[in-house]
């Protein structure tokens, strides 16, 4: 057994006895493989293991790695997006996680329209309030997804965030229980163009506790991959 193969399988057992303490179904969470800074090999051989969801943090290795896999992956782009790297990755992702601002969603509309293709996007929400984080905050978050709705080939998918790094994941119990109250509140507006159906959040050091609170979507790397390391293959 491969350590990525006996990672995988450490990561499914916690997510379902995460899943099943929160009385919910294995099925109802997405494993996304964080391949960010690894190399093809890394990303083939967690295939192998079935994994067919993978996540990258910047758009040029997104696209480098959708390039040199033929075969169909699902791929999330979950880092901070710039404007003038959006058309790049238009058609190429399954979800971008981590759009923060109306300008940001016109800009992807834009390239989409152009390509007249769909783009499914989650929110991404500063639920901590650290200052060192991309995010709607809070209170800002329903005007921003009712102007965002309003867009054609855009569509809300739900709410993301990026919890801060804590040595115990219990410390970031509260703010997984706020995204969640979020995403049933917008849900509740029943805003045309917006489903409430995905929350990602939760990585590999809280992630158990992010699926407790209501996390539909996890991202792991380094509980599956170790630790990040900085190379090209």
């Amino acid at each position: 057994m491969t350590d990525i193969e006996y990672n995988l399988s450490v990561v499914e057992e916690r997510i379902a006895a995460a899943a099943k303490r929160a009385g919910r179904l294995r099925e109802e969470i997405t494993l996304v493989a964080v391949s960010k800074t690894k190399p093809v090999s890394a990303i083939r051989e967690a295939m192998r293991c079935g994994i067919r969801d993978f996540g990258e943090n910047k758009v040029q290795e997104l696209t480098e790695k959708y390039e040199q896999i033929a075969e169909p992956l699902r791929w999330h782009l979950i880092g901070h997006l710039q404007r003038n790297k959006v058309k790049y990755i238009i058609g190429r992702t399954v979800l971008i996680h981590s759009v923060d601002s109306f300008r940001l969603a016109a800009q992807i509309e834009e390239e989409a329209a152009k390509k007249d293709c769909d783009c499914d996007i989650l929110i991404e929400v500063n639920v901590s309030g650290e200052e060192s984080k991309f995010g709607v905050a809070p209170e800002n978050l329903t005007a921003v997804v009712s102007d965002i709705a309003k867009l054609s080939h855009v569509h809300i998918r739900g709410l993301m965030t990026v919890a801060p790094f804590v040595e115990d994941p219990e410390e970031n119990r509260s703010y997984f229980k706020k995204m969640h109250d979020l995403l049933i509140d917008i849900k509740s507006k029943n805003i045309d163009n917006v489903t409430m159906e995905a929350l990602s959040m939760g990585m590999s050091n809280d992630y158990e506790v992010a699926i407790e609170e209501g996390a539909t979507i996890v991202r792991i790397g380094t509980s599956i991959f170790g630790e990040r390391n900085y190379f090209k293959e």
